[in-house]
């Protein structure tokens, strides 16, 4: 049997343009489907919003979508997330983790996440890692983009 993780992001109304950009940045296949395209009536509101999405990169990077329909309950907002004194400090029950093997690859992911974002921690060589950064994009996403590093298990 064979397992994998993909990270669904949850928004009100932006997964569509949060898709596109995320396209922009890691490349590959995006599937967008609305609730209209499931059958519901195109004059409703949430029509047009994005009931399945997925975006799949050959190189292994996936995420998926969607809008909550429009009479959700509101998400509490969490603290701001930040970085003080080497440790993060943050109320966000969850960030997204980008992890590569190439710190100039990462890099470049990290300069195209970073449009329109707040920094956290610029990206840069780290104390255990050739490349760390953490972000919240543009969509209220926190990402941290890493470097992988090989540790000795003996």
């Amino acid at each position: 049997m064979s397992v994998t993780t993909t990270t669904h992001l949850n928004f009100r109304g932006e997964a569509r343009q949060a898709l596109e950009f995320y396209q922009s940045v890691f490349g590959g296949r995006l599937t967008l489907v609305t609730y209209g395209d499931f059958g519901m009536p195109k004059e409703l509101p949430d029509a047009g919003k994005v009931v399945f999405g997925q975006l799949t990169a050959d190189n292994g990077f996936g995420i998926m979508a969607y809008d909550a329909p429009s009479q959700s309950p509101a998400a509490a907002a969490p603290a701001a997330t930040t970085r003080e004194h080497g440790m993060t400090l943050t109320g966000e029950r969850f960030f997204v983790s980008v992890r590569g093997d190439d710190a100039e690859e990462v890099g470049a992911l990290w300069e195209k996440l970073a449009a329109g974002a707040t920094l956290i921690e610029k990206y840069g060589p780290s104390q255990w890692a050739p490349g760390f950064g953490m972000l919240t994009d543009q969509f209220g996403v926190t990402w941290i983009l890493d470097v992988a590093v090989a540790y000795d298990a003996g």
